[in-house]
């Protein structure tokens, strides 16, 4: 059976962790896109506030809870079809990033609301009693206190995507999880499953310290 050199295995690890660049990123730019309007709606949209509206906000936190208790295993197959649809292709990086983007967006949107949660009534009551416009109190009041946590939400979602996107190598998926699939796990060389984990292990610390000093930085208090 065939040992991967060093020669390769650095050209392999290269192409990994480009295709897991690659499948993150896409996530992750479109859970900030759709992930918060839509943790937004559901926390506007809840008894109390301006928005308010039961029955949307009811289907918008159900959506999330039905895609986020989804295996993300289960929910690779269940996407199949869509995935063709979109890219026209189940296979590779790209393909991996529909199902990726579903899970994140779903996963992204709870954060997002939770962390709108933890802004101060008062101070959206201030805003109201001065007579800022609804876009105002969204967007200088909601969006601006709870920056913070929105960031460390993001910080947790792209961590969880690494972990995910591992797991698509599953299916063909691609990135460092494939690697790992197929050279440590088919191919029994544990030196090279070691090497991908602690290359993961590296790369998920330096997101979470990244992460962590954006949102110190963007922390007014």
């Amino acid at each position: 059976m065939h040992r991967i050199g060093i020669e390769e295995l650095v050209q392999n690890m290269t192409q990994a962790f480009s295709e897991t660049l690659l499948m993150c990123g896409i996530s992750i730019g479109l859970a900030i896109l759709f992930g918060v309007p839509l943790g937004l709606f559901i926390f506007i949209t809840r008894k109390g506030l301006f928005w308010e509206n039961r029955i949307l906000n009811f289907l918008g936190g159900l959506l999330i809870n039905v895609i986020r208790s989804t295996p993300f295993v289960i929910l690779l197959v269940l996407l199949i079809p869509f995935t063709q649809r979109v890219v026209g292709t189940t296979i590779g990086p790209l393909a991996a990033s529909v199902p990726l983007s579903v899970a994140a967006i779903a996963f992204f949107a709870r954060l997002v609301e939770n962390a709108l949660c933890e802004v101060d009534r008062g101070v959206i009551e201030a805003a109201l009693t001065a007579g800022a416009s609804t876009l105002m109190i969204i967007k200088d009041v909601l969006l601006a206190e709870a920056l913070p946590g929105i960031i460390r939400g993001l910080t947790v979602t792209a961590i969880s995507l690494v972990g995910y996107s591992a797991m698509a190598g599953i299916v063909g998926g691609g990135g460092v999880g494939d690697l790992a699939i197929r050279f440590g796990y088919y191919r029994y060389q544990t030196d090279v499953m070691i090497i991908t984990v602690i290359s993961l292990i590296v790369f998920v610390q330096l997101i979470q310290t990244i992460g962590d000093l954006i949102a110190k930085k963007a922390d007014r208090r």
